[in-house]
């Protein structure tokens, strides 16, 4: 099979979708890969490293996605992107589709196979494709809430873990999946006082007992999100429902209520975030004032580090773009349910049940 590695065009976007030495188990499996030139600088591959592992650099983005029966990526096309593809190329990469029907449409009209990270699900609810970046995205987000803090971003001027004589900082967390116990993990460590919000009572006690109840547990409902957001100096929406849009669990009267100068960290932007003043944002403008709370909101939080973030993803990706690679898509996805799931749009329909109910469509059945 020939794979394509094109460079991301995504704003301030430097993941790559293969390090070279992903590159290279590609070739040692008989396929052939082309990468477009520069594509790893922004992770720190040289094109070289591409080479020496046996990939074809090719300068133009038209010529990878002219040769390629795959192109994995990291982000979801954007742009001239859409002119690139052809019907029954396959594109493996994130797509967040419920949060867009405009790039969900555009897809389907043009008829490729979409196969999406973040809907590649295991027997026990798990996504193997989005851990990785939903830790890198929780631990980022304690980061970026603390930078939203200061005085100088429009923050209250707080610092998370206080000082002698003075109270740490109040953080809460709604949501306890992987990005939440990130955020939990960082917060703790820094000294802040933690909340974190599930509706899973097995979940809660098991985040209390890994941290040795360092953090504050509470059942999520709306009553107790609406007690802790208003008293809180940071909240961090870490809430996911697979492949379906994020649900509006902060209204816009409770972040009115909150303190001037607090600071949200919606990492769950990605699938249209679950704060109803959150819109997307970028690494080179990441935060805008809404009632008087800073919001942080970049849809690609990862990206800014894109060295530890590729590295991380590659390293669950691989597995799966070897199998469609060496299989074939039809018999990787027969072989694999947890990759069956993973399909999202084939021959212009919607195969993903969340994301056809997002959009009231049809999901197409697909038998493998």
């Amino acid at each position: 099979m020939n794979i394509g590695v094109p460079k991301e065009i995504k704003s301030a976007e430097n993941r790559v979708a293969a390090t070279p030495a992903g590159v290279k188990a590609f070739i040692d499996h008989g396929h052939r890969v082309f990468v477009e030139k520069g594509a790893g600088i922004g992770s720190g591959f040289r094109d070289e490293e591409y080479v020496k592992a046996g990939a074809r650099i090719l300068e133009n983005p038209e010529d990878i996605w002219g040769e390629a029966d795959m192109i994995i990526k990291v982000k979801e096309p954007i742009g001239p992107e859409f002119d690139r593809m052809r019907p029954g190329q396959i594109l493996f990469t994130y797509l967040h589709l419920a949060a867009d029907r405009e790039l969900t449409q555009k897809l389907l009209e043009c008829k490729i196979v979409g196969v999406a990270y973040e809907t590649v699900q295991l027997d026990d609810g798990s996504l193997p494709l989005l851990s990785p970046m939903s830790e890198v995205a929780g631990r980022l987000s304690i980061q970026m809430g603390a930078f939203s803090l200061e005085a100088k971003n429009g923050g209250m001027g707080i610092l998370l873990s206080g000082v002698s004589g003075v109270r740490p900082a109040r953080v809460t967390i709604i949501g306890g999946g992987v990005a939440g116990l990130s955020a939990a993990t960082v917060a703790v460590g820094m000294g802040a006082q933690v909340s974190i919000l599930d509706n899973n009572p097995l979940r809660l006690r098991y985040l209390e007992d890994i941290t040795d109840s360092r953090l504050i547990t509470i059942m999520s409902n709306p009553a107790n999100i609406e007690e802790e957001c208003v008293n809180s100096h940071l909240v961090i929406c870490s809430v996911l429902i697979p492949g379906a849009k994020a649900p509006k669990l902060i209204t816009r009267d409770i972040v009115r209520r909150m303190m001037p100068g607090a600071a949200i960290v919606d990492i769950s932007i990605d699938q249209g975030g679950c704060c109803e003043t959150s819109r997307p944002t970028t690494h080179e403008d990441p935060t805008f004032i809404e009632e008087g709370v800073v919001h942080y909101c970049v849809a690609n939080m990862p990206g800014a580090v894109p060295r530890t973030s590729t590295i991380a993803l590659t390293n669950v990706t691989l597995a799966y773009g070897l199998a469609i690679a060496d299989k074939g898509l039809e018999k990787a996805m027969a072989d694999d349910p947890a990759l069956r799931k993973g399909l999202n749009i084939m021959n212009g329909e919607v195969c993903h049940p969340a994301v056809a109910d997002t959009f009231g469509m049809t999901c197409a059945s697909v038998d493998f």
